[in-house]
């Protein structure tokens, strides 16, 4: 008797059922004719080698069939096919995933450029007062950035929030990963606060290129 590692034959995601190990030769004949236990009577053989293994399989087949012509050997695989199978569900959901994910960050992205570039924008007539009464550029610059940003942070903490919270559902589809991945937030985080800063920079340094007078008329 002895104790191995954990045996894990089911699909990714799922958790390790206990397995015993017998002696083929050994088992009792009501073992076989217990249709509840499966095909016992099937074996599966591994092999471990240095060359291609896709160039053993004929070789494999004809050294089988030396020691038992009535063997049938079926479902050949290389290893990177099995876990490939077995992994298969696994990676289309994740693909879909990923694509829903990807436009849904890059209509993010466009809203809020949209938004804040517009609220800027409305501001036009204050900036032309704003200059006008002597305020430097720059400063009139960066009053609208802050403004801007601070917008953009609150909406990020609120989205960080409900995305922990919406987080479990997805970890039954991963594998490996936790649902809360650091390095992926941080990453939607920073694209969307680049893109709000771009959205409150672009217009409001176009606004105060503009001559104040007619900044002024503007409606």
């Amino acid at each position: 008797m002895g104790i191995v590692g954990d045996v894990n034959d089911a699909p990714l995601g799922q958790p390790v059922q206990m397995h015993v190990y017998r002696p083929y030769l050994q088992l009792p004949d009501p073992f076989f004719e217990n249709g509840s236990l499966g095909d016992v009577r099937a074996l599966y053989l591994a092999l471990r080698t240095q060359l291609d293994p896709a160039s053993l399989s004929s070789a494999t087949v004809g050294q089988i069939h030396t020691l038992d012509p009535d063997l049938a050997a079926t479902d050949i695989r290389t290893m990177t096919q099995v876990t490939s199978s077995s992994a298969a569900g696994a990676k289309f959901n994740t693909f879909l995933l990923s694509i829903f994910a990807g436009v849904a960050l890059f209509l993010a992205a466009i809203g809020i450029y949209a938004v804040l570039a517009y609220a800027v924008t409305q501001h036009k007539h204050e900036i032309g007062i704003r200059l006008a009464l002597g305020a430097a550029p720059g400063d009139v610059l960066s009053l609208y950035l802050k403004s801007g940003m601070r917008l953009a942070g609150l909406g990020s903490a609120i989205g960080l929030v409900a995305a922990l919270a919406l987080a479990r559902l997805m970890a039954s589809m991963l594998y490996g990963v936790s649902a809360a991945d650091p390095v992926t937030i941080a990453t939607v985080a920073i694209v969307l606060l680049s893109v709000a800063l771009l959205a409150c920079y672009i217009p409001a340094r176009r606004a105060t290129k503009v001559d104040p007078m007619v900044a002024l008329r503007f409606e």
